[in-house]
């Protein structure tokens, strides 16, 4: 966890990953979210870093998520991933999930590529179908550039304009269509959690224009823009939203449609980091 002074733990941090990382520098960040998490399996002559040994990191406790850093190549690009994530649900304040973007930002990653499995709130949607993030609301009631020391990191007023880079999701659509996987594109709203929504509050974020929903991204989407990386976000539709359809979600069936989809998910992230 980040403790004393968010700037010194981040510079400790980054001391430590660039001696385990030796000369290797990442362009692309990727964080794999829940059932996502093989494709970190094919990162071709890994550095694995668990994130207990990274100073201001905290560890991961959500199911199926590892806790660790994978660097090497993978699509071509040097890329650094994090395979799991944290969220606020466990206990971390925003700027602690918010910590893993900035430091493999200062690690050289001028990309982000943030994924996880979402609820459908949009009816049209299936479950198994990708969605590629097209704005987002905000909705934990957290933001983590709040407080003095991100101020010092870069200015703390910034545009949210096309947080969701254009280029980046035309690439997706077209990296999808090349690969004959189908793909959806949205509006994601980010909540706390742990628990799943109600009926009710899904009625009323379909109203604001909300297309899924899920419990991460969000903080990490702030702190990545915040420092000027590009962002693509896609979530895996792991569910029915609660009440759509009758649906009442679970985090087994999360991780059973994740192993379905797992193939198509690796060929199009991979797609798409090879026409970067």
């Amino acid at each position: 966890m980040v403790r004393g002074g968010l700037l010194e733990t981040l510079d400790a941090a980054q001391a430590v990953m660039e001696e385990r990382l030796g000369a290797f520098r990442p362009d692309v960040a990727l964080i794999l979210g829940s059932g996502l998490g093989s494709l970190a399996e094919r990162i071709a002559d890994p550095v694995l870093i668990p994130f207990g040994e990274v100073p201001g990191m905290g560890t991961s406790t959500a199911n199926g998520h590892v806790g660790r850093f994978v660097a090497g190549m993978l699509g071509g690009r040097p890329v650094l991933a994090m395979q799991g994530r944290l969220h606020g649900y466990e206990g971390y304040t925003a700027q602690e999930v918010a910590f893993p973007v900035w430091l493999m930002e200062r690690l050289g990653a001028a990309t982000l590529i943030t994924t996880n499995a979402a609820g459908a709130i949009n009816e049209s949607y299936r479950v198994g179908d990708f969605c590629i993030m097209a704005d987002q609301l905000n909705f934990t009631g957290r933001n983590p550039i709040v407080g003095t020391e991100p101020d010092a990191m870069a200015p703390r007023f910034f545009s949210m304009l096309d947080a969701y880079d254009l280029a980046l999701r035309q690439l997706a659509r077209e990296t999808a269509a090349e690969l004959a996987i189908p793909v959806q594109e949205g509006v994601y709203l980010g909540l706390l959690g742990p628990s799943f929504e109600t009926p009710a509050e899904i009625r009323m974020f379909r109203a604001w224009g909300a297309d899924t929903v899920a419990m991460s991204v969000c903080e990490e989407v702030i702190a990545a823009r915040h420092r000027g990386m590009r962002v693509l976000g896609m979530s895996l539709v792991s569910n029915m939203a609660c009440g759509v359809e009758g649906a009442s979600p679970s985090d087994e069936e999360v991780h059973e449609v994740a192993k379905t989809r797992e193939e198509d998910f690796c060929r199009l992230v991979e797609g798409i980091l090879e026409q970067l």
